[in-house]
């Protein structure tokens, strides 16, 4: 069986720190690399009279946001390493659990966007460390 790491990413710094870290280790494990991205319809954000995007509008951004995230570290399907982008709907850790299942390797950011300040690890990436089945590596970024 092919070697596999898996990276959760979600545009902070702590995300794009674990891209680059994963996408080396990658290439030094001659492994492929799937690129997680999960997205959720933020219905508890919108007033009622106001509307709520559809769907695919939000689908559509979330594709955009994970190409834009892959493309600006130099990644893509035909390079090493070889490049699986992957977009999810729903949360966040027990996609990104779920994906892992069976990978080498689980990387994910110290902290993302949805993060207090100050916190020294993101409810996301604690999930991830208590019930992943495969090791987990968490990378810190510019921002903590």
């Amino acid at each position: 069986m092919a070697s596999r790491i898996v990276v959760g990413v979600d545009g902070s710094q702590s995300s794009r720190a674990a891209l680059r870290w994963a996408a080396s280790e990658a290439r030094l494990r001659g492994a492929a690399l799937d690129v997680v991205y999960c997205w959720h319809h933020p219905l508890e954000t919108f007033v009622p009279a106001w509307g709520v995007p559809p769907w695919d509008d939000l689908e559509a951004e979330a594709r955009r946001r994970l190409d834009e995230l892959t493309s600006a570290e130099g990644l893509s399907p035909d390079q090493p390493p070889v490049t699986n982008p992957i977009l999810l709907q729903g949360p966040a850790a027990p996609a990104l659990i779920a994906t892992a299942r069976g990978a080498d390797l689980l990387v994910v950011g110290a902290r993302g966007h949805g993060a207090f300040a100050g916190m020294l690890l993101g409810s996301v990436s604690q999930h991830c460390v208590t019930h992943a089945t495969c090791p987990v590596v968490v990378v810190r970024g510019e921002d903590g």
